[in-house]
């Protein structure tokens, strides 16, 4: 999971945070996103990370809270916060890539963000073709190359 600012922002991104502490202590820390704690994984990770580094007691009242990671990640890369914490497949994304700078926080400072694919009993042509896609080589690639780590393999 990375923290990240936008191209203007007055943050030096590091994936510890060293730069975020140092801008809640001389002032120029104005707003931070991340996604909704109360009801958002990556969310409950950043809080989770935020906690790790001592600085949840510090930031929050400074939080600009996204409905979701992709919510947080608007803000973080629009200008409307300085910084924030988001995911790492949309901080590799094409758009957000070209809005900032991220750095990953590191894994053992908040939970596992684990995915999972389902497919219903009832599910039509489409739903079945795109699960069966999932499980080749170019779909696995796609989800390499955007951070995600796949099962029986090391992150």
């Amino acid at each position: 999971m990375p923290s990240g600012a936008s191209a203007c922002s007055p943050l030096k991104v590091d994936g510890e945070l060293r730069d975020l502490t140092a801008a809640l202590k001389d002032g120029r820390l104005q707003k931070f996103a991340i996604a909704n704690p109360e009801h958002a994984p990556y969310g409950r990770a950043a809080r989770a990370a935020l906690e790790h580094a001592g600085l949840w007691g510090a930031i929050v009242r400074k939080l600009v809270l996204g409905e979701d990671v992709v919510q947080a990640t608007q803000f973080a890369t629009s200008g409307l916060a300085q910084g924030g914490i988001i995911s790492l497949s949309l901080a590799k994304a094409p758009t957000v890539a070209q809005a900032g700078a991220f750095a990953l926080i590191p894994e053992v400072w908040h939970p596992p963000l684990l995915q999972r694919m389902v497919l219903l009993k009832g599910a039509g042509d489409t739903a079945r073709a795109f699960y069966d896609y999932m499980q080749t080589q170019p779909a696995r690639e796609v989800l390499k190359r955007y951070g995600f780590v796949l099962p029986g393999e090391e992150g």
